[in-house]
């Protein structure tokens, strides 16, 4: 149609294929379904005029929240994936479904929503963080962190993976703690597994992102249990959620919007929480180098499946981005770079006890 090719004049006329949050699309056939896709989205960005956080504190987070809504944006894609389904489309001005009105009220600007500006900027201020300060990824990963813990709608486990590690052992624990108020629940209950959005902060170079991560953090957007990452250019943050070619595909927060107000019915005017304008791009090159990846998994299938895709995705690489590691077998994984046919390669050294279980990391 020509509204599309208006949206899309400026996407690539290309063959390769436009990778979002895990679902591959061709740029030349499915225009239309890749717009529905960004669009379905949800899309946080600087709002004004909001009740004060902390009372007394700023009624507008321009100039300093971009980080803040990323992390928003981030989440709020698990938020989706755990309660809708990644399939999930948005259409302008369809009934809204109960789920995805409790999602949008969770991020409302309000001091009382699960994962609202104040909630995050307050919880902040624990982490080291003024109210109106701006934050890196490994903060706002925290920050969201410790606010899922009151989220006993979604009933989320938000773990955050240092060290470019996932230790296997700690997320199985964290999604099996005890629910919330089940003081008394059958053992069986109590043992079932809390859905994960698992939040890794990078450091993919110095001063500028290494060339040799690419391939593999465009690797992560293949995955499907992509997240997107969010990161951006310094002081200036993106939520990315995809790439063709070279280019990485994002929602940029860095457009001010008045507070929304819900409707006394409960349902919540929701246009502006969705990116309606032509997919914004940029080169991977320009990407700075501090990032935060996530990954949601719903069942521990699901988180089985990744742990089995990250680990072929990081010995394909150049240079390995992320190490799994299961504790409970006393795996030791050495790194060593070797030069082998005019390229660097990681080797791994696996060492496991005797045990009558096979070890997975191996299978």
């Amino acid at each position: 149609s020509t509204y599309l090719d208006y949206i899309f004049e400026d996407f690539p006329e290309t063959s390769e294929p436009v990778w979002i949050l895990g679902k591959e699309f061709n740029a030349l056939t499915e225009k239309e379904e890749i717009l529905s896709d960004v669009t379905s989205r949800l899309w946080f960005t600087y709002r004004k005029n909001f009740q004060p956080i902390g009372g007394t504190g700023p009624t507008s987070d321009t100039g300093w929240g971009c980080m803040l809504r990323c992390g928003q944006m981030i989440l709020g894609e698990a938020l989706v994936c755990r309660h809708l389904g990644r399939d999930w489309r948005w259409v302008r001005g369809q009934k809204q479904k109960e789920e995805y009105i409790s999602i949008l009220n969770a991020f409302i600007d309000k001091k009382d929503s699960y994962y609202s500006i104040h909630q995050i900027a307050q919880m902040g201020v624990g982490e080291g963080k003024s109210i109106g300060q701006w934050y890196g990824p490994n903060t706002v990963a925290q920050v969201l962190k410790k606010l899922a813990m009151f989220d006993s709608w979604s009933r989320l486990v938000v773990h955050v993976a240092m060290d470019n590690t996932v230790v296997i052992e700690e997320i199985s624990e964290y999604s099996r703690a005890t629910p919330f108020g089940a003081c008394a629940l059958a053992e069986e209950e109590t043992a079932l597994w809390k859905p994960l959005v698992l939040l890794i902060p990078l450091r993919l170079g110095l001063s500028d992102i290494n060339e040799a991560y690419i391939e593999t953090l465009k690797q992560c957007f293949m995955l499907p249990q992509s997240l997107g990452v969010i990161g951006g250019k310094p002081n200036s943050a993106h939520y990315f959620i995809g790439y063709v070619g070279e280019e990485l595909i994002y929602l940029d927060p860095h457009t001010t919007q008045p507070a929304v107000e819900p409707y006394e019915d409960g349902q919540v005017p929701d246009e502006t929480y969705h990116c309606q304008h032509p997919p914004c791009r940029m080169h991977i090159c320009e990407l700075d180098p501090s990032i935060a990846a996530g990954f949601f998994c719903k069942t521990e299938d699901e988180f089985d499946d990744w742990c089995m895709r990250i680990r072929r995705v990081s010995l394909y690489g150049r240079l390995i981005l992320l190490t799994v590691i299961a504790v409970k077998y006393r795996i030791s994984i050495l790194l060593e770079e070797q030069l082998h046919n005019e390229m660097s390669c990681s080797i791994f050294f696996f060492s496991c006890p005797a045990t009558e279980e096979a070890c997975p990391c191996l299978s």
